[in-house]
């Protein structure tokens, strides 16, 4: 019943720009906060920001913050997550998800197929 689709993902440079989005279906915003995670090679899966329903709570991992900004534009069901300065080790397989609250993105109910960034000079 539930489908996210990742998409914007690409090959960018290290202090560049990129902006994911997580469309939604099957999906109430009013009832689910979506997150967003990442997992390079050889890695273990982890959580990069999260956004609840209504867009006025909002959680990001240290490594990210003051570069990412998670947002959510309700009339589309969709999640953005804009990325800036990037660098190197924001490579990964970036995945989008699906959790009853905020409070528990860390263990969602629904993922996402992953869409890649690379970051390379």
């Amino acid at each position: 019943q539930v489908h996210l689709v990742e998409s914007g993902g690409g090959l960018v440079q290290p202090g560049g720009s990129l902006r994911l989005s997580c469309a939604a279906s099957g999906l109430t915003f009013s009832s689910y906060a979506i997150g967003w995670f990442h997992q390079a090679p050889g890695k273990e899966r982890e959580f990069v920001a999260a956004v609840n329903w209504s867009g006025d709570r909002t959680r990001y991992a240290d490594s990210v913050k003051g570069r990412f900004t998670i947002s959510i534009d309700n009339p589309k069901n969709t999640v953005y997550l804009q990325m800036n300065n990037l660098k190197l080790e924001d490579t990964a397989v970036y995945y989008c998800a699906a959790s009853g609250t905020i409070l528990t993105i860390y263990r969602p109910d629904y993922w996402g197929q992953g869409t890649q960034v690379t970051v390379w000079p």
